[in-house]
């Protein structure tokens, strides 16, 4: 298993080793002491979340605030998708900074979000699954949505799809009057 570090303190890109042969692949998704190892922290993972979206499809740029914030590990399993998470820390040197990455089963690529980001993806392939472990349980009462296009964070998503996105995902906050984290 090697890491990447990305241009946001804290997020890391983490390919697993793959063990290719005439009957197919094996790769270990999750090692408790290699990731602790990486990510310097010792989380425990509560809640594994999966989805299936069609293309098009975006979700969020969705988070949850403390007491109920959670860390995500994020991976695809079939398909494609463009991954974003946005610093939302306020004490941070990435504060108001985005992240982009294709997560994809061919790649096998995971991305480490510690709490402090919103996060969201988009769905490039015809489908795609998109699994992740949290680090807290899902909280309505706590989450909080950031549009997906505002103007402020800029982010650059993919041209050319025609886009899904949610009522309340279209009702998300803009960056500067979303609550952040100290």
């Amino acid at each position: 298993m090697q890491y990447n570090k990305t241009n946001l303190e804290g997020v890391l890109v983490i390919e697993p080793t793959i063990y290719i042969d005439s009957r197919g692949f094996f790769l270990e998704s999750f090692n408790q002491k290699k990731f602790n190892e990486i990510t310097g922290k010792t989380k425990t993972f509560c809640q594994d979340n999966h989805s299936m979206s069609h293309k098009g499809a975006l979700r969020g740029l969705h988070y949850q605030l403390p007491p109920n914030a959670q860390a995500k590990l994020v991976r695809v399993i079939q398909g494609e998708v463009f991954d974003v998470v946005v610093d939302l820390r306020l004490s941070s040197d990435t504060y108001g900074q985005w992240f982009g990455i294709i997560l994809s089963a061919e790649n096998k690529k995971q991305l480490w979000i510690p709490e402090g980001f919103a996060h969201g993806f988009l769905t490039l392939s015809k489908t795609a699954e998109f699994v992740y472990k949290t680090s807290n349980y899902y909280a309505p009462e706590s989450e909080k949505c950031i549009l997906w296009h505002d103007e402020t964070i800029n982010i650059q998503w993919p041209k050319k799809i025609d886009l899904i996105i949610s009522e309340k995902d279209q009702q998300g906050l803009s960056f500067l009057n979303a609550p952040k984290f100290k």
